[in-house]
């Protein structure tokens, strides 16, 4: 029987970013993709937050971070914000230091109740960071393209690495303009992402103000991307498109992201909203080897 069955778990959500928190620190068990596969059968969600053991000193736990289809990704925002907020609550802190696959990750309190802020870390620019499949000297834009040669409907992408790989394209037309429930999966496996890619839509409001839709890797289409935001506010600072603090307006809500200058640390803050908890049935895992 799988460690998982009866174990209890927090249902939240960041800014619409539907979120499962699963504190297994008591229990030694890595969640398998069949598990993360099955959890989702029952209780939907777009990332699956696994609190694990620490492994480093100083740090509160190891997150291992599934999307709904069982992959791993190295980052998600919103769904550290789901966490910190947990972690906050029951202990009383204001500020931990939690490890992903993507480094560590500094989180505290916001400027009011009910914000936290994570510290995203350093952005990469460099092809191979990203990664991308071939060369590309400027990741500011890249060739790639959606649509006809002499009139493609999305075209030149920003590319960064938030510890995932993003690609943002640049629109001046309204995000929900444009199909990107046809295009996302198209642009995700492009043979240019080695390891699949998030898709976002970006349009510049003004330099303080952004507004984005996002096709998630290993998730789909998402009302909010944490980490996708993060990638797309830099993106406009690299181009001088916006200023190093940005508003963004995601479909499920607002986050603040400011690139700090003086270390290129990208912080994020934003709200994470609890909906439920419960406990995982066995019979989920009847059939997960």
């Amino acid at each position: 029987m799988s460690a998982l069955a009866n174990h209890s778990f927090v249902k939240m959500n960041g800014i619409g970013n539907e979120i499962v928190v699963l504190d297994l620190r008591d229990v030694k068990h890595v969640v398998t993709p069949d598990e993360a596969r099955a959890v989702a059968s029952r209780v939907p969600y777009d990332q699956l937050m696994v609190l694990q053991r620490p492994r480093l000193d100083g740090t509160e736990a190891f997150i291992r971070i599934y999307n709904n289809d069982g992959s791993e990704s190295g980052a998600c925002g919103n769904g550290m914000r789901c966490v910190v907020s947990q972690v906050f609550g029951k202990t009383g802190q204001t500020s931990a230091t939690f490890e992903t696959r993507a480094g560590l990750l500094n989180c505290w309190q916001g400027p009011a109740p009910g914000l936290y802020t994570v510290d995203m870390g350093v952005p990469k620019f460099g092809w191979q960071d990203i990664p991308l499949a071939e060369e590309f000297r400027d990741t500011r834009y890249i060739e790639l393209q959606i649509g006809p040669i002499d009139a493609p409907i999305l075209h030149s992408p920003s590319v960064v690495s938030m510890g995932n790989p993003h690609a943002v394209f640049w629109v001046d037309n309204d995000v929900n303009s444009y199909d990107l429930e046809r295009f996302g999966p198209l642009l995700e496996n492009h043979p240019i992402f080695p390891e699949r890619a998030n898709i976002t839509l970006a349009q510049i409001v003004d330099r303080d103000h952004i507004t984005m839709r996002t096709w998630e890797r290993g998730a789909g289409l998402t009302r909010a991307c944490g980490s996708a935001a993060c990638a797309t506010a830099v993106a406009a600072a690299r181009l001088k498109r916006a200023n190093r603090l940005v508003h963004m307006t995601l479909p499920g809500g607002e986050l603040t992201i400011e690139w700090r200058e003086r270390d290129d640390h990208v912080l994020m803050t934003g709200t994470a909203t609890f909906e439920f908890e419960g406990r995982l049935a066995p019979e989920l895992f009847a059939s997960v080897a």
